[in-house]
């Protein structure tokens, strides 16, 4: 009997690991002022900041579980800070990632993001260029929609002497960067007034 209770008990530890190490969550990286990162639009008479900061070198796109980039996407770590002392309004702000070329991207969906994740081979925008995507089988986990659905930007105001932060996700696919800037209109202050549009040149 006792040597059946000492196999349970070793048996119930080793699933206790197996699970805490594979139940690992998802961790946002701590957002430091907008202003700080090297790529960012500094308003500072309207006391507001916008930054953006690429998630594509694999030490830091591994905080991901699934590999993004092989699947054309790319992570971008967005970073609204109100230096001010009246909120600001991002309901409706509208981001463009726009290249060297002038295409025009958008952040992509969840549900664009899930969409290549188990299809590979499906677009989720026109590509006006004949470069074929790296063919990459697998399956989406539970654990994945988790960490893509809690990773993003959802922030709909900014109160005042915060930040608010979060990634947005690009379909880039192997489109260059080079000389690609990111377009930010919507911004409102407190009254309803559109704050002057924010331009990101990005830095690699």
């Amino acid at each position: 009997m006792q040597q059946l209770t000492r196999v349970l008990l070793v048996s119930s530890a080793i699933a206790a690991l197996a699970i805490s190490l594979t139940a690992k969550d998802f961790v946002k990286p701590a957002a430091q002022p907008a202003k700080t990162y090297p790529a960012h639009d500094d308003h500072s008479d309207e006391k507001v900041a916008i930054a953006a900061d690429l998630y594509d070198a694999p030490d830091k796109a591994k905080i991901f579980s699934v590999n993004l980039r092989e699947h054309g996407f790319l992570p971008i770590f967005f970073i609204v800070s109100n230096d001010g002392d009246q909120p600001i309004a991002i309901a409706r702000m509208d981001v463009k990632l726009i290249t060297a070329n002038r295409s025009k991207l958008t952040p992509s969906s969840p549900e664009d993001i899930y969409r290549r994740l188990t299809n590979p081979q499906a677009a989720t925008r026109p590509n006006p260029l004949p470069i074929p995507r790296k063919n990459v089988k697998g399956a989406i986990t539970q654990k994945e929609r988790d960490e893509i659905e809690s990773s993003q930007f959802a922030a709909k105001a900014v109160e005042p002497h915060t930040t608010q932060s979060g990634f947005l996700f690009f379909d880039v696919g192997d489109i260059s960067l080079a000389g690609a800037h990111i377009d930010i209109t919507g911004v409102n202050d407190a009254k309803g007034t559109e704050l002057m549009y924010f331009e990101i040149v990005l830095k690699k």
